[in-house]
């Protein structure tokens, strides 16, 4: 069972796993054999006197409590009634009393008000009991005659310890939509269960901290036949399998801060046919990879993931993301905090080649990417591995452009994108210095002449980069709606005169701007 802790001045409860009562030698009275959510308050791992009574998990993890600094928790509906301001006590006594309801605050009186007060409890739609001690469902259908309205709970950081007593609550709630019960130690069920129909209109479940794992999730899941979305974030899960005839109605899952055993084990939920959204922040896998189809076609793997979240992973490899533009729906990336983002100095120049990757994606680290941007990351990426299609058996003979295998896998788009743009003129790629040499930086002032309460914004920017990226990253920085930008730029050495900048090909050494200038903005 799961207890909290009394009379700890230093946090208001302290949750536990009670492990079992007993007498000690040399000390009269019972004991409980409890082990802390939190290791550093407890003392050992269980043994006493060289007899060990209980196994923790850490091993300064366990401590011996007297029974009356324990608190074994309340029935559900105890905790709404003291949550949302009714006590039965004061009922009894025949005093005042005020329910709350959102901002409402309704008052009753005494005896005659029960019924009144009951009604006023019906009307609850969204309950929240969050660290209310919650531990058993109470007495029979007593939640459905008194809050039989419900649709959303939140009982999560309470002492509920079996799935049971979940189904027990929520099986008097016969429309209940959303719930959470993270961070509950509870008990899971590891084999085949009684299908019912107590979850029949679950669409969202929150089961963070309850250390529930991947085959306890697909036994539950056979109750949970319309759920849309599933959070399992830090459980300790490392290994999936592939759920049959479960999950099908799934749109979201996240699995974040489990740490996966490897990229590979993404393929056992792949072919979840309704999945939009996947997190998987912090899940320590360092490669992604869709083995069913070359480069250049889609993969039939999560045929509807339209959002995938990988950031704060071990990812360092470039053919990770050309992977990506397999996925046929994908539209929203969220991927920094990954060694790969080391690989540029400079942040924009990563931005755009991740851009230039992945030919459908919308927004990228939740910042979204305009036409303007997309192509000026396009154009830019055909110019700069140019040399490198030539020098692996690119031409501009379509008859004779043979680039080798190794080229295509490094670089898969860049034949639809000289389909696109052509391919790169000569001219283009003289004088074309190498990527990781394209850092030298300007210092420029942004102004807004045109809007003064726009504040004016010194940023350094690469030479090299063009001026149809120079608008990407204004449109970003300004927050600007989708206008069409114009760019000029004033130096010192200019005195009175403006310069346009004109030409969203050409980089910004060609206007021949220098440290110091300043670049107007006009929408």
């Amino acid at each position: 069972n799961n207890v909290s802790g009394l009379g700890y001045p230093s946090s208001r409860r302290i949750y536990n796993v009670l492990h079992l009562k007993m007498y000690l030698p040399y000390f009269s009275g019972i004991w409980l054999g409890v082990e802390w959510d939190d290791p550093q308050r407890g003392k050992h791992d269980g043994t006493y006197e060289g007899t060990q009574y209980f196994k923790c998990r850490h091993p300064r993890g366990g401590s011996f409590i007297r029974p009356n600094k324990a608190n074994f928790g309340v029935d559900f509906l105890t905790a709404v009634k003291d949550r949302y301001g009714l006590k039965e006590q004061d009922v009894q006594n025949g005093t005042k009393n005020t329910l709350v309801l959102g901002k409402k605050t309704v008052e009753l009186i005494g005896m005659d008000s029960i019924a009144e007060q009951q009604s006023q409890l019906n009307l609850l739609v969204d309950i929240s009991v969050r660290e209310c001690a919650v531990s058993h469902a109470g007495q029979k259908e007593e939640i459905s005659r008194t809050c039989a309205n419900i649709r959303h709970i939140n009982l999560s950081k309470n002492l509920l310890s079996s799935w049971d007593t979940v189904t027990d609550i929520a099986s008097q709630v016969p429309n209940l939509e959303t719930l959470n019960i993270s961070e509950n130690k509870i008990k899971f069920p590891s084999t085949s269960i009684s299908v019912s129909n107590v979850f029949s209109k679950l669409k969202v479940l929150a089961l963070n901290q309850t250390e529930i794992t991947w085959t306890e999730v697909l036994v539950c899941a056979q109750g949970w036949p319309a759920l849309e979305e599933l959070y399992l974030t830090s459980n300790n899960i490392t290994v999936l399998e592939r759920p049959d005839n479960v999950l099908q109605t799934l749109k979201l899952l996240d699995l974040s801060d489990n740490q996966l055993l490897d990229g590979d084990q993404l393929h056992q939920i792949a072919y979840l046919p309704r999945l939009e959204q996947l997190i998987l922040r912090n899940t320590g896998i360092s490669s992604i990879h869709f083995p069913d189809s070359e480069f250049g076609c889609k993969t039939k793997m999560f045929p509807s993931l339209k959002r995938l979240a990988i950031n704060d992973n071990k990812i360092s490899q470039w053919s990770s993301i050309n992977e990506l533009e397999k996925l046929p729906s994908l539209r929203s990336l969220q991927c920094h905090n990954n060694p790969l983002m080391d690989t540029e100095k400079n942040p924009e120049t990563l931005r755009q080649l991740i851009i230039a990757k992945i030919s459908q994606l919308e927004v990228l680290n939740k910042s979204e990417i305009l036409p303007a941007e997309r192509k000026g990351a396009e154009l830019d990426y055909r110019k700069i591995f140019g040399k490198e299609w030539l020098a692996a058996g690119g031409n501009w003979n379509p008859e004779r452009n043979k680039p080798s295998e190794e080229f295509l896998a490094a670089h898969p788009r860049y034949t639809a994108l000289c389909l696109k743009y052509g391919a790169p003129e000569e001219g283009e790629l003289k004088g074309q210095q190498p990527l990781t040499l394209k850092n030298q930086l300007l210092t420029l002032t942004i102004k807004c002449p045109d809007k003064p309460e726009q504040k004016p914004v010194e940023k350094k920017l690469p030479e090299s980069m063009t001026i149809q990226r120079v608008k990407g990253l204004l449109y970003r920085l300004l927050k600007i709606p989708g206008s069409e930008l114009k760019l000029s730029y004033e130096s010192s050495k200019l005195a009175g005169k403006e310069v346009e900048l004109d030409n969203d090909l050409k980089p910004l050494q060609f206007y021949s701007i220098e440290n110091g200038d300043c670049v107007l903005v006009r929408w």
